[in-house]
């Protein structure tokens, strides 16, 4: 399982390009990409390794020696033996999402999962690849020196009991080298990783229609930046993981980014706002001017002054002070 974001696809080049044909395992790959654009991933990862790639289909069976490329703008998840696509609520703001493959792979084969984390930004991948260890399976990851964007690295490492911590050029032959390492047959408590919720919300897969919705945890005082929805919060799960009623999920960073970027839309918003009142204002200004309103005239004007001030204030602070919001 290889899950990767800016500068990624260099990086599970690396990583396949030494694997021979016949290679007996399935791979499978998330890499973070445009949702409204035809993927080349699969014709690149197939020019780079000896095992054929593709956009697997829904319901595909999975066999050994295949890459199956996440296709954009679906979820690849792993059931009883199957691929499936699902256009659920995006995680951390991503569809497709690392953290979806890592725990369905984590839910469905346990200890017979490798989780590699590499190069991109913010922590998509990390809750995953705790499920991973949960369940018993081998967690790796990119050294962040190595990386190109070495965020989501130091995230899985800061989170999680990590197995290796390798270069790029090393991370092939250690997955290689591991699929001859007898792993244990089942590991105690892999059901507590969370399932999948179903495009309806929070309802688990394959329960009947009108089954009560269990909440995703208890409300964190926090709002999703996707829906507006409340977030909820599994007390004492590590690492911190959110989650609404429609399924948007986010581990802590995603979420201070996805704040910070609706922060900033709020403020453009605000400035426009001030802009066009203060407009409104010298237009009824000019207006009363015509028509020797005098008292009219000043309200108006003080009403366009006051606006042109606050809307030069918070341009300055857009402008000059952007860094304080990311």
């Amino acid at each position: 399982m290889l899950g990767a974001s800016a500068g990624g696809v260099h990086a599970v080049c690396e990583v396949i390009q030494s694997w021979p044909a016949g290679f007996p395992a399935a791979v499978f790959v998330v890499l973070h990409t445009t949702p409204h654009s035809p993927s080349l991933l699969p014709a690149i990862f197939s020019r780079s390794s000896c095992l054929p790639a593709s956009h697997p289909g829904e319901g595909e069976v999975i066999q050994p020696g295949r890459v199956y490329v996440a296709p954009p703008d679906h979820h690849l998840a792993i059931r009883d033996g199957h691929v499936h696509l699902s256009r659920n609520a995006s995680e951390n703001g991503h569809r497709p999402a690392i953290d979806v493959l890592f725990r369905t792979a984590a839910r469905s084969y346990g200890p017979r999962v490798v989780g590699v984390v590499l190069t991109g930004n913010l922590d998509d991948g990390t809750a995953g690849l705790a499920a991973i260890k949960q369940c018993g399976g081998v967690a790796v990851v990119q050294d962040p020196d190595d990386a190109d964007y070495p965020s989501m690295p130091e995230s899985a490492i800061a989170n999680v009991p990590v197995d290796h911590v390798l270069p790029l050029a090393g991370i092939g032959a250690c997955l290689a080298e591991l699929l001859h390492q007898p792993r244990p047959a089942e590991v105690v408590g892999c059901g507590d990783v969370e399932e999948e919720p179903d495009a309806m919300g929070t309802a688990k897969k394959g329960d009947a229609p009108g089954t009560p919705v269990e909440e995703p945890g208890a409300p964190s005082g926090l709002t999703c930046p996707e829906c507006g929805g409340a977030l909820f919060e599994k007390p004492g799960e590590q690492p911190m993981h959110f989650r609404c009623r429609t399924g948007h999920a986010y581990s802590p960073e995603s979420l201070l980014a996805e704040q910070s970027d609706a922060l900033e839309a709020t403020f453009w918003a605000a400035l426009r706002s001030l802009e066009e009142n203060s407009a409104l204002a010298r237009r009824m200004e000019k207006r009363s001017r015509e028509h020797g309103n005098r008292r009219a005239i000043e309200t108006y004007r003080k009403r366009a002054d006051d606006a042109e001030k606050h809307a030069a204030l918070l341009r300055t602070i857009l402008e000059k002070g952007g860094a304080e919001l990311e």
